[in-house]
């Protein structure tokens, strides 16, 4: 005659089993470790080769990326305000250097990435000369610029347009974008006819992609030298480490150059 075995030896069997699934639950799961993610703050202009980039850096690598863009300015705010970012990729050199003064970077992690390349643009493909005329001549309604006060390439825009002569002339055409995303869709939607963009945002694989464009001469505003710096957060952060690292290999070199950022 069978006997039903006693609650002890079924309590005891259900633990075994639930530990064993568990057990079975984690392996095939693996989560990701918080140090094999990153969090990264990156300045707009520099949306589509940091996406490139950070896909081929997790392939790569197995580390997993967190992208924030906005403009530098903001992010800057953010960070001085406890963001939890880990690495900070903006349009200029102010910012990160700022944030050393505020010891909120690791010492010596700051680097320039990327020089950026300013573009007066237009969606039409007979609006902008290969000379940048039609701003002297003034024959346009409306014209975009990220906000000076916010993006490095909105001051770069005010200092062409100083240098020009048409900065004070032009101030009821402006149309600011608090950023330089922003500006761009100002452009490519029709709500200013012509625009300052970022040359990576009208570029992919090293051909402007369509409409009118002129590549603004460097001797008409400062260098727009982009600077990455390393958190205090992520100091013990090996996943950031290699992100900064990965940021300075010739595979990551070469996308930043296909989008028309110099070296």
């Amino acid at each position: 005659m069978s006997h039903w075995p006693g609650w002890n030896s079924i309590i005891k069997y259900v633990i075994c089993v639930t530990a064993l699934l568990s057990l079975l639950d984690m392996a095939v799961r693996k989560p990701t470790s918080p140090s094999n993610s990153i969090n990264v703050a990156i300045a707009t202009n520099f949306t589509a080769p940091m996406k490139a980039i950070a896909d081929e850096f997790e392939k790569d690598t197995g580390n997993h990326v967190i992208l924030s863009f906005s403009s530098s300015g903001k992010i800057y705010s953010q960070i001085k305000n406890g963001a939890p970012f880990d690495v900070f990729l903006s349009a200029d050199t102010h910012k990160p250097e700022q944030l050393e003064h505020d010891n909120l970077t690791v010492k010596g992690s700051r680097f320039t990435y990327a020089l950026g390349t300013l573009v007066l643009w237009s969606p039409n493909s007979d609006i902008v000369d290969a000379n940048g005329t039609i701003l002297l001549k003034n024959e346009f309604s409306h014209i975009a610029i990220a906000n000076p006060k916010l993006a490095p390439y909105g001051t770069a825009a005010q200092q062409v347009m100083e240098n020009l002569g048409v900065w004070s002339q032009q101030q009821n055409k402006l149309v600011q974008g608090e950023n330089i995303a922003q500006t761009y869709q100002f452009v490519s939607t029709s709500n200013a006819e012509l625009g300052f963009v970022a040359l990576s945002q009208i570029m992919a694989k090293g051909t402007i992609r369509k409409g009118s464009s002129w590549r603004i001469p460097a001797t008409l505003y400062s260098p727009i030298r982009q600077d990455a710096v390393l958190l205090n957060k992520a100091k013990e952060n090996t996943a950031a480490l290699a992100l900064m690292d990965y940021l300075k290999s010739d595979k990551a070199l070469a996308i930043i150059k296909s989008y028309g950022y110099q070296l």
